[in-house]
């Protein structure tokens, strides 16, 4: 099963940190973001990643190379300085990507979620793991109904974590540009066609510079230990 790490955003709440250096490659525990989430999936089983890229991407490709040093086989999916949003870029990874579901990863989290729990899911379009509602995001996106379908209009409502198992039959014949993957997955998601799981344990979006250094803090506390190469 190939996954795909979502690399492309600006990083506009980083600024100025990402105004020489893309977002995923900010350290932390003294490895860029996405090391750490690289790692994570090689010891999860998947070793066949790509990775899209657009502000200061050359920087990613140069850092990451192959993915040999992580016992990966990395492939890049270049967007240009603007970037296509998240399901644009998948859009244009589809060719990478091939014809068998794939996993998307958002390139600035940070969780201990077992990813080889996915392998074994059927997915229809979209399976999505869900995570208790932050501090910055009261109000969620999504929830469960009783037989594991994803719905809005769930009794309670949790976040989306970034991570998700996708069928390719969900990005077919939509054509290539910008767009977000949120109104898609709300499309498919009232036609009862996604499903989802709970993960209740550690996860963060590490959208800003005052959570990078809680990120930090939380390594040097070896709550969770940082990924090693």
């Amino acid at each position: 099963m190939k996954v795909m790490i979502l690399a492309a955003g600006r990083g506009e709440r980083m600024r100025p940190l990402t105004d020489h250096t893309p977002k995923p490659l900010l350290s932390v525990a003294g490895k860029p973001i996405i090391v750490h989430t690289i790692l994570q999936l090689v010891n999860a089983g998947f070793t066949d990643i790509v990775i899209n890229h657009a502000h200061l991407g050359e920087q990613i490709e140069t850092t990451l190379g192959s993915g040999q040093q992580f016992g990966a086989t990395i492939c890049y999916s270049p967007e240009g300085e603007q970037g296509l949003e998240t399901a644009g870029g998948i859009i244009n990874a589809l060719p990478l990507l091939g014809d068998a579901p794939f996993i998307v990863v958002n390139g600035d989290i940070a969780t201990d979620f077992d990813f080889a729990t996915l392998k074994n899911v059927r997915v229809d379009l979209a399976h999505l793991v869900l995570v208790p509602n932050p501090e910055h995001h009261p109000n969620g996106d999504f929830g469960l109904d009783d037989t594991g379908l994803v719905d809005e209009r769930a009794r309670e409502a949790l976040t989306f974590s970034g991570i998700g198992l996708y069928n390719p039959e969900l990005f077919h014949n939509l054509p290539a540009g910008s767009r977000k993957l949120g109104g898609l997955l709300r499309q498919v998601i009232n036609k009862q066609r996604v499903s989802g799981q709970q993960h209740t344990g550690f996860w963060l979006d590490i959208g800003t510079p005052e959570r990078l250094q809680d990120l930090n803090a939380y390594y040097e506390r070896s709550i969770i230990k940082p990924a090693r190469f």
